[in-house]
């Protein structure tokens, strides 16, 4: 299919929202792999690379470079996307799935010509983010209560630690983006190797590529490097098709790294 280039004035026409500051970027080719599939903007065996982003009157390919994080559990996230021209743009990953549909773009609102909102907010109007922000701000309010009532807030170290921490079970999660479930890795006896060390007790991580090559099992110990986040495992079934686990994991760590099993 042949590619129609916008016009210079659609360029000027493009309703850019600027990331404020620093933002995530991809550890390596499977964390970039993880996300896009969770964001449920690829469902191949080879991962997209390139997107469609759509207007009114034109439709323009663009790579993501990385994403923010928000919400209370900094569950939610913002894609950072760039244009062939170099421009940079904030979108929610649902948005900018449903502008690969080949029916997107027939109907478009007016309102997507309104001026664009700081993201330093770490959101977006529900006029670029569409009906998502509404569920939103329900959820994070749900989930400030149970935080307040359940437990202690954990004093989580921003940069990437040393953890150690036990293999509680494989299970399967469901992702409201892809509208699939993803797998998993449930830990216990979570503890960050620190001078004072914190013991975080449950957490969860991706059950990626890279951490499949150490196939791990059950019981087993593990040492290894991560960074990680107050985002609570959403619902979902265990391998054994029975519910995820009777505790809430309140817990991700991401990318872990350097694993050793002791």
């Amino acid at each position: 299919m042949a590619v129609t280039l916008p016009h210079k004035e659609d360029l000027n026409q493009t309703n850019y929202i600027t990331p404020a500051g620093d933002y995530e970027t991809f550890v390596d080719e499977d964390h970039y792999a993880e996300k896009v599939r969770e964001w449920g903007l690829s469902t191949t065996k080879e991962v997209k690379t390139q997107f469609w982003y759509k207007d009114k009157t034109h439709q323009r390919l663009v790579t993501i470079k990385g994403y923010e994080v928000y919400g209370v559990s900094t569950e939610f996230n913002t894609v950072i996307v760039e244009f062939q021209d170099g421009n940079l743009s904030c979108i929610h990953p649902a948005y900018l799935k449903e502008m690969q549909a080949a029916s997107f773009g027939k109907a478009l609102l007016s309102e997507t010509s309104e001026a664009p909102v700081p993201s330093e907010e770490k959101k977006v109007t529900t006029k670029e983010l569409k009906s998502p922000t509404s569920e939103q701000k329900v959820t994070a309010k749900k989930e400030k209560k149970a935080t307040k009532e359940k437990a202690p807030k954990l004093e989580l170290p921003e940069d990437k630690v040393h953890f150690t921490a036990t293999v509680k079970q494989f299970a399967l999660s469901w992702n409201h983006f892809n509208e699939e479930h993803d797998e998993v890795v449930v830990l216990e006896n979570v503890v960050v190797d620190q001078e004072e060390p914190l013991e975080v007790g449950l957490a969860w991580c991706s059950h990626s590529k890279t951490l499949k090559k150490y196939e791990l099992t059950p019981g087993e110990k593990l040492e290894f490097d991560g960074k990680i986040v107050k985002k609570k495992l959403p619902k979902g079934k265990d391998v054994e098709d029975e519910f995820i686990v009777e505790d809430p994991v309140p817990y991700k760590i991401n990318n872990p790294s350097k694993i050793q099993k002791s």
